[in-house]
């Protein structure tokens, strides 16, 4: 009998993170680029507002990945989806998806915005080439909250790739075992 509580608490878990990820599309909107586009400048200046000192790392990085919105739901197994646009020289370029998987003592939903500078023309390059890029070790990382400032170290630090993660909103708790990826998206020229 507690064989099959504990797994049913586990299919439970799972089946309701997958309820909740398929109306991700709908949360983070369609996929046509002058939506995205117009989330995306909202996103960097919702950012460049609350937080100037970015404005210096966005002047130096080689391309941003601008994702105004991941959406993140997890009840033991949980992940989460979000679309948005990679800016380079200030325009956008290309278009992303991202797509996280995890598990572990979980329960919540949140979202946030999240940004990935490519501080070097090789980091950028790498990102562009590859077919599913994910997060790995290389890549410093910054989260933001309210009345948080950013420190000199995320400023002017040596990683390749930084990425910011900020306007949080909703409860998540627990410790998971995460992975996350982005993949370009392929969108028509005729919407």
């Amino acid at each position: 009998m507690t064989n099959f509580s504990r797994r049913a608490f586990a299919l439970s878990g799972l089946a309701g993170s997958a309820v909740v990820l398929s109306g991700c599309d709908r949360i983070n909107g369609n996929t046509a680029p002058d939506r995205l586009d117009a989330r995306v400048d909202a996103t960097l200046a919702e950012m460049f507002g609350q937080y100037g000192k970015t404005r210096s790392l966005a002047a130096r990085s080689a391309g941003m990945l601008v994702i105004p919105l991941i959406t993140e739901a997890g009840l033991g197994f949980g992940g989460g989806f979000g679309r948005g646009a990679l800016r380079v020289g200030g325009v956008s370029v290309e278009y992303y998806n991202t797509t996280k998987a995890n598990w572990g003592f979980q329960i919540g939903a949140n979202q946030y915005a999240h940004v990935l500078f490519f501080i070097t023309e090789d980091a950028l390059a790498l990102f562009r080439a590859s077919d599913g890029w994910e997060l790995g070790a290389e890549v410093e990382a910054a989260i933001y909250d309210d009345g948080q400032t950013f420190s000199t170290t995320t400023t002017s630090n040596s990683s390749p790739v930084v990425s910011i993660i900020f306007g949080q909103a909703g409860l998540k708790l627990g410790a998971t075992i995460e992975g996350t990826k982005y993949s370009k998206m392929r969108i028509p020229d005729t919407l």
